[in-house]
């Protein structure tokens, strides 16, 4: 049998023993600080000598930090594969991904029965086994909807799925007679069968078996790992003549195991501490070290599972990703590729996401990217409101691994901030320093997507946009150059990138000056909307008539079959006076009829905290745009919006004070005079109905923040950067990115020629 390529694993067979509980602990600790890879315990439930291997399982991986742990292998008729399920995906989440799950079918005759008290045959046992592998993986896929199975052993008439694992847990078969070993090809990830009981089949006979199978159900013999373990007797047998004697006899004899029988993972029983050091500080690095010549020397390489291998998709040369990357590299078949493929309300199917860790790595990714015949996106931190950092069939260049958060220089504020940084982190960490910078509502939000587009945070009014505090960038520019752009190098591409900057490059870290500010005073006041179109005009009138430390955002909602139209008003005065802020407060009261009012002391990290979750995708339409003043008409037919059924959601945000000292030829974003962005949305099915009330209302606009729309026609660019800020930008396109390899972020096309666009 050939060597498979796969990851060596060195670990325990430990016995559970009851008469010393805290043993199997210590000795998981023991073999995790000996560099060892894995702890598994024995499973028989029936033991009274035995503590229960799920309960010490969990309490091994609180004790431990790094080591993987596994039963070995799990008795499953005594516990049905939906709590099974649970149980391990319980551990992996809690441990951070160190669980694995070993898996039997029982034995031991009568003391065997299936959850309904019947008497289970052999070959009944290996029926519910196949049967539970197929439910506990169903559970574990929480992209699906609720579960159902009619089954000769389970039936499910309905179930939630989840909770989704960690990581992809491996399933790993304790096999030895045929069908057994059919299933473990066929359905497993690994085989996990005993040194002493591998005698008829032999240890050959039974690969032979379990490659076949493999071959059969459409898969590689390499999907299946394959792992031993060694209890006492094989080691301490006298007469065995295995693993005995000097440290080089292990080696020569584990190696051979691994490069000719296709093995890579062995767990040693006896639960000797010294014997473990031994295999974790001498063994295993020696084994370790001579399979990597070999592998060197033959060509053997890690191998792609048969189920990622399907689910490639066309016009990308997976094959040639360079080797730098594979590691950051996610294919639609990988466990992983759930949680990276959408954005915030936006479902994608990418064929391909990488995420690097330096900028070197962005280079080589967008140099791979370019040679590809499908869509390139770039994410910061993946919420994407715009629906641009995802695709379909494309690649997406993920940042959220370039998170570093840094001080340069807390007197002067200038702190350094990765892309992929989200705005709850650095709030938290500036705070940390009496520092703040404004960044949006939304803690969960990337520092990249919104550093390059504007920033309309709760800070605004007070302190200016987030772009108006960037000093410095680094970008990877698309022929791959790593560049610096500030007020000495190059100027132009620094002007660019603050409100257009996802055209240009992608930025892998920004340098941004920083304000001092302690606590803030956050207020939610919530409205009747009987009169809506008065209170946004009231609202409006107040907010500009406040003082600049208080920055409002106000969310309007159509009335439902339990009650009216309501708008919430959330507000934050950027200071610790109560008196002042208080006044500020209490003045926007008088927008309209009150229902509840609140305010609270707090730091501006709580302000954007981030709730976490996943991104799960969806699909929106949302229309934006800027005014300078909420006039009786802009309020009369923004509440069209929500009268007609056009928006399920209105919000206003207030902007002017501080943003509009900033010329409007400062920086790519010119929008210098207005006072409010307006932002609707609505789902798919009102897409219609929404465009023809934003029709009726856009004659009133005066511009608009990109990063809310997901129009993409070409008149938004124009709204966006009109003249001369489109003209130059059309012409630094034209030198940063002539071929306009960063187009799916309302792409700016490079000028023919730059006499034209002056």
């Amino acid at each position: 049998m050939p060597d498979y390529g796969h990851e060596l694993m060195f670990g325990t067979f430990t016995t559970p023993s009851a008469k010393d509980p805290q043993h199997a602990v210590a000795i998981a600790q023991v073999a995790e600080a000996a560099g060892l890879d894995a702890v598994t315990i024995q499973d028989h439930p029936y033991n009274s000598d035995f503590l229960d291997t799920y309960t010490l399982l969990t309490w091994i991986a609180a004790k431990t930090s790094r080591i993987r742990v596994a039963a070995n292998v799990t008795n499953l008729p005594l516990r049905p594969p939906v709590v099974l399920a649970k149980a391990a995906a319980s551990i992996d989440l809690l441990s951070g991904g160190r669980f694995e799950m070993g898996l039997g079918a029982g034995g031991f005759g009568d003391a065997i029965k299936a959850a309904g008290g019947r008497d289970l045959t052999a070959g009944q046992r290996v029926d519910a086994l196949e049967e539970a592998i197929g439910i506990m993986r169903s559970i574990w896929d929480t992209s699906r909807a609720g579960l159902k199975h009619e089954g000769e052993h389970y039936q499910i008439n309905g179930l939630r799925r989840g909770p989704r694992p960690a990581h992809e847990i491996g399933i790993w078969l304790g096999a030895y007679k045929p069908r057994m070993l059919r299933i473990t090809g066929a359905k497993a990830d690994g085989w996990l069968p005993s040194w002493d009981y591998l005698k008829s089949p032999t240890m050959v006979e039974s690969n032979a078996m379990i490659d076949e199978a493999a071959r059969a159900a459409g898969r590689q013999p390499s999907d299946i790992k394959r792992l031993l373990n060694f209890g006492r007797p094989a080691i301490l047998s006298a007469n065995g003549g295995f693993l005995q004697g000097p440290v080089r006899q292990w080696v020569e004899q584990l190696s051979e195991l691994i490069l000719e029988h296709g093995f890579s993972g062995f767990f040693f029983g006896g639960d000797d501490p010294d014997l473990l050091r031994a295999i974790g500080e001498e063994i295993a690095p020696e084994v370790r070290s001579v399979v990597s010549r070999a592998r060197a020397g033959s060509g053997v390489v890690a191998p792609r599972p048969s189920a990622v291998l399907s689910k490639r998709m066309e016009g990308i040369d997976y094959d040639g990703l360079p080797p730098a990357l594979a590691d950051r590299a996610i294919e639609p078949g990988d466990f992983r590729y759930e949680g990276v493929r959408h954005s915030y309300i936006w479902s994608g199917r990418p064929g391909l996401v990488i995420k690097p860790e330096t900028a070197e790595e962005v280079s080589a990714a967008v140099l791979y990217a370019r040679k590809q015949d499908v869509p390139l996106s770039v994410r910061s931190g993946g919420h994407g409101i715009s629906g641009r950092s995802t695709n379909r069939g494309g690649i997406i260049i993920d940042l959220g691994s370039m998170n570093a958060i840094e001080v340069l220089d807390a007197q002067s504020g200038l702190v350094r901030l990765g892309a992929g940084a989200r705005w709850s982190e650095v709030a938290a960490k500036l705070g940390e320093h009496g520092l703040a910078m404004s960044s949006g509502d939304y803690g969960g939000v990337g520092v990249g997507g919104l550093a390059t587009a504007g920033g309309l945070g709760y800070l605004a009014r007070k302190f200016g946009l987030t772009i108006d505090h960037v000093a410095a960038a680094e970008i990877v520019l698309a022929d791959g150059r790593i560049v610096r752009a500030d007020k000495d190098n190059e100027p132009d591409l620094l002007w660019a990138i603050r409100g257009a900057g996802g055209n240009f490059g992608i930025v892998t870290s920004f340098e941004l000056e920083a304000y001092p500010l302690g606590n803030v005073i956050q207020a939610v006041q919530v409205f009747d909307g009987s009169d809506m179109a008065g209170v946004l005009e009231r609202w409006g009138a107040l907010v500009e008539a406040s003082p600049r430390e208080l920055t409002s955002f106000l969310m309007a909602v159509p009335g439902r079959a339990d009650q009216g139209p309501l708008a919430q008003a959330i507000s934050v005065y950027a200071g610790e006076d109560a008196d002042a802020a208080a006044e500020a407060i209490n003045a926007l009261g008088e927008a309209g009829p009150i229902l509840d009012q609140r305010a609270y002391l707090t730091p501006y990290a709580g302000v954007v905290a981030h709730p976490g979750g996943e991104h799960r995708g969806g699909s929106a339409v949302i229309r934006s745009g800027l005014v300078d003043h909420i006039t009786p008409e802009v309020a009369a037919r923004a509440n069209g919006l929500l009268a007609a059924g056009a928006a399920n959601l209105l919000q206003i945000r207030s902007v002017g004070g501080a943003v509009n000292d900033v010329a409007a030829d400062a920086m790519a974003y010119p929008h210098r005079t207005q006072n409010f962005s307006l932002t609707a949305a609505g789902s798919r099915g009102r897409a219609e109905l929404l465009d023809g009330q934003w029709g009726d209302l856009r004659p009133l606009l005066k511009g608009m923040y990109l990063n809310f729309e997901t129009d993409t026609h070409p008149d938004r660019l124009v709204e966006a950067f009109p003249e001369p800020t489109l003209s130059r930008l059309r012409a630094l396109k034209r030198r940063y990115d002539p071929d306009n390899v960063f187009n799916l972020n309302f792409a700016i096309e490079p000028q023919e020629s730059i006499r034209a666009a002056s």
